[in-house]
């Protein structure tokens, strides 16, 4: 466990927020006056949930006299960041945006998968991607290159506060990502969005499901007392949610 542990959700709120998207958290975060919240990225596997806390790192654009050509694993933050991040974290890289060379590789990706992370987010490109797809590591990236990183990029810190794809990212925020991109959901409302999001997501089911069956919008979204009504006994008897 890294240094980033001094908040966790409790295992009730992680699991909802395994089955919560991006859609209802940003709309939850929205409500509580968080209006930037949602890392436009693209997850190499769409199918694949993501769920933890932010280990971050920055690079910053390289010059020669920092260049590290040969990796140094004990000095270079790159490469002390993989060793330290911890069960159920996700490294969240600021690569400034810049796609002209890789932010990270396969091997580093699978040392970080054996030491529990939860996933992979970065701003920048990403190289043997074929070999993250068989990984299983969820991962989001902004694009591909197969150029390595110090050609570019030049590791400064870690754990600091960072932007990635135009989010702030503090250390221990919760990142969840599905489908559609990534949320940096603020560690210090996590708790409570990811209850309210888990309550949104099976009223919106019912919703849908009455609309589907032809129901008209009026009263039902949003809901009147009447359908609130009907709600409340569709969810008693519903199977497999969690209370």
């Amino acid at each position: 466990m890294s240094e980033n542990a001094k908040f966790r959700l409790t295992a009730n709120a992680m699991a909802k927020l395994h089955h919560v998207s991006t859609a209802t958290l940003t709309t939850q975060l929205i409500n509580r006056g968080f209006q930037n919240t949602f890392l436009p990225l693209t997850p190499l596997s769409p199918d694949k949930r993501m769920v933890g806390y932010a280990f971050t790192m920055r690079y910053v654009p390289v010059r020669e006299d920092l260049t590290d050509t040969q990796y140094n694993n004990n000095v270079n933050v790159q490469r002390v960041a993989v060793e330290r991040i911890g069960p159920d974290e996700v490294m969240v890289i600021d690569a400034r945006g810049d796609i002209r060379a890789a932010s990270f590789g396969h091997i580093l990706a699978t040392r970080i998968q054996a030491r529990g992370a939860a996933g992979l987010v970065t701003d920048g490109a990403l190289r043997d991607t074929v070999g993250f797809r068989e990984l299983g590591l969820p991962t989001y990236i902004k694009a591909l290159h197969a150029t390595t990183s110090f050609v570019i990029h030049h590791p400064l810190e870690m754990n600091i506060p960072i932007g990635c794809a135009g989010v702030l990212v503090m250390p221990g925020d919760v990142i969840v990502g599905d489908g559609e991109g990534v949320v940096a959901i603020p560690a210090h409302v996590a708790e409570s969005v990811a209850h309210d999001g888990y309550e949104q997501e099976l009223r919106e089911l019912f919703f849908a499901e009455k609309v589907a069956g032809g129901a008209p919008i009026l009263g039902v979204y949003p809901p009147n007392e009447e359908t609130l009504a009907e709600y409340e006994l569709w969810l008693a008897a519903r199977e497999g949610v969690i209370r």
